[in-house]
């Protein structure tokens, strides 16, 4: 059985709330991507209870469309991945390296996915990405083009290319820090394919490796179009539309459980400890 048969279109589109056209264009991969990003939150519940999280269509399905729960990158692109393919948009996996915060590119390993998205009748392909569990993600695609500057969600975007000894170009994802008054970059990458293979090799790693934060701390993300909700640990983090931040510690397990079902819409699992290794 192909991966096409576990996948729920229907299900999916009324998940996200998407009740706009079903075309294979632009304005349907623009509302189809925000959608997603509006609705869907960025959780790494697996790796915190010691697994790597199923990418199998039919568990994706489970878990984000039908169960109360979010994902991280590999979780949440290959939904929307499925997705634009039964729309019947041309996709294609990329692998990057999360430069935000790092000293150099080469610092990074490839641990992040993102879309390469071909659109019927757009002389060049998008960059779609409703992983990137940060404030500066994508929450629409962008042209795969150096320089210009694309605002989405009231985020400001640009693709850049890096200097690199590499045989291909290295492109940059930048977001606009208010604060800094600059373009920051997010996460570098070439535009060489990755298949699903790839992405379980990696998904496992990132999942299950002792080194990876994801396995030792509670990590969420929910964006809505008032505002940016992080928790970090025990440290939940409130960005409004209009760039006023609030922050403060939770204090223990019983309200951190409260705060990620109310607050997130994710149903923690039983039996996990949210808190217990990160406070």
């Amino acid at each position: 059985m192909s991966d096409t048969e576990h996948f729920d279109l229907d299900a999916y589109l009324q998940r996200i709330g998407w009740e706009g056209g079903r075309r294979a264009d632009l304005a349907t991969l623009r509302g189809v991507h925000l959608a997603h990003s509006l609705s869907l939150p960025f959780e790494n519940l697996e790796p915190l209870s010691g697994r790597a999280p199923s990418l199998a269509p039919a568990d994706l399905m489970a878990k984000l469309v039908r169960g109360r729960r979010g994902g991280y990158c590999y979780e949440h692109n290959t939904l929307l991945r499925l997705a634009l393919e039964a729309l019947g948009l041309g996709v294609t996996g990329l692998a990057g390296r999360v430069v935000l915060g790092a000293k150099t590119v080469e610092s990074r390993p490839r641990t992040h996915m993102m879309l390469r998205v071909e659109v019927p009748g757009e002389p060049q392909p998008y960059l779609a990405d409703v992983g990137f569990g940060a404030p500066g993600a994508l929450l629409q695609p962008v042209p795969l083009a150096v320089g210009a500057e694309h605002e989405g969600g009231r985020r400001r975007h640009r693709l850049v290319h890096l200097p690199y000894d590499g045989p291909l170009e290295l492109w940059a994802l930048q977001a606009y820090d208010r604060d800094a008054a600059e373009f920051v970059s997010q996460y570098a990458f070439t535009l060489e394919p990755f298949a699903a293979p790839d992405f379980e090799v990696f998904n496992w790693h990132v999942g299950t490796n002792p080194r990876s934060p994801f396995t030792h701390r509670p990590y969420l993300q929910r964006t809505t179009p008032e505002r940016h909700l992080a928790l970090d640990g025990a440290r939940l983090v409130e960005t409004r539309a209009d760039g006023t931040v609030t922050e403060r510690i939770l204090t223990g397990e019983a309200e951190a459980r409260r705060v990620v079902e109310a607050e997130f819409g994710i149903a923690v699992p039983e039996g996990l400890t949210l808190l217990g290794r990160a406070a």
